[in-house]
């Protein structure tokens, strides 16, 4: 299943995408709001030469249905649950997540602590207020219903831009994918729901927050953070709270990046993120699962 596909979860349409030797460790794959698995792209043929990679379009992103209930972190993250159980996976994975998918990891480490064995967060919902001021004007009821009532392709361009430090990533393709993203029905209703329930206009509500926060730091596993320094949609110094919620963590920060580091610099992420799994799947390197817990901050 190395391409896109379908499957029924639960009635509900989902689809996956998964790459890998079945026999190897699993690895999970989660996406930012309103994107979609092709994300991840970049990374496929680095991640699955070693590991069963596993990657979703969550509920109401992308080319999945949304859940029937209003779309909340813990929905989307049942949605993620289901997928699994769906897939048959019950084995601990390695969870990476970007933007909103960093807060989904956290989320599914708190329902399901059995079934993470890593986390990896990149540019990482959930550890400052601060948000890009597109995002927070959107979570405004009447705002929101106004923008996203009609779609362009200069509109679609501008926001494709927005999390890359290199406007050139902002392709004809990428312009294309998320324009045909935008126009399945359950986009916009599940993008102003997420906006809604985690975000104001003044930024990222602080009650979700502490929430996951105090949840998750009763659950600890290995993490590495990373982050790019030019992140114009969550800005790179959420980085150090990122670092008080888990003191354990390897950091990397990327330069000259923004909020997509894996696909701005795809080899350079794909083996920071091997590197950093190799100690967590032996036993006898710092920081895997029987070693002490680890704090290396790496730039480049």
């Amino acid at each position: 299943m190395s391409t896109p596909t379908i499957i029924s979860v639960n009635g509900r349409r989902t689809r996956v995408r998964i790459q890998g030797d079945p026999d190897n460790p699993p690895m999970l794959l989660l996406h930012g709001i309103s994107r979609s698995l092709e994300d991840w792209a970049p990374q496929y043929p680095h991640l699955a030469r070693a590991h069963r990679v596993i990657a979703l379009d969550l509920p109401g992103s992308g080319f999945s249905a949304r859940s029937p209930e209003r779309t909340t972190l813990e929905v989307l993250t049942r949605g993620v649950i289901d997928t699994l159980d769906a897939l048959g996976e019950q084995r601990p994975l390695h969870v990476l997540g970007n933007s909103l998918g960093g807060a989904v990891a956290q989320q599914l480490l708190i329902l399901t602590p059995q079934r993470v064995a890593s986390l990896v967060l990149v540019n990482s919902a959930g550890f400052g207020s601060e948000i890009a001021l597109p995002l927070r004007l959107l979570s405004v009821p009447v705002l929101g219903r106004l923008a996203t009532r009609r779609t362009t392709r200069l509109s679609t361009r501008l926001t494709e831009r927005v999390p890359f430090a290199n406007p050139e990533l902002a392709t004809d393709e990428r312009v294309d994918h998320a324009l045909a993203i935008a126009r399945q029905p359950d986009t916009n209703t599940m993008l102003l729901e997420t906006l809604r329930e985690l975000t104001s206009l003044r930024g990222i509500k602080p009650g979700w927050r502490a929430e996951l926060t105090t949840a998750v730091v009763k659950h600890s596993r290995p993490t590495l953070i990373i982050w790019g320094d030019r992140d114009r949609v969550l800005p790179a110094h959420h980085l150090d709270a990122a670092r008080q919620v888990f003191p354990h963590a390897e950091t990397h920060l990327f330069t000259g990046i923004g909020h997509m580091p894996q696909i701005e610099c795809p080899a350079e992420f794909a083996a920071r993120v091997l590197a950093f799994l190799a100690t967590t799947e032996s036993p006898e390197q710092p920081g895997g699962p029987s070693g002490p817990p680890h704090d290396a901050t790496t730039t480049l």
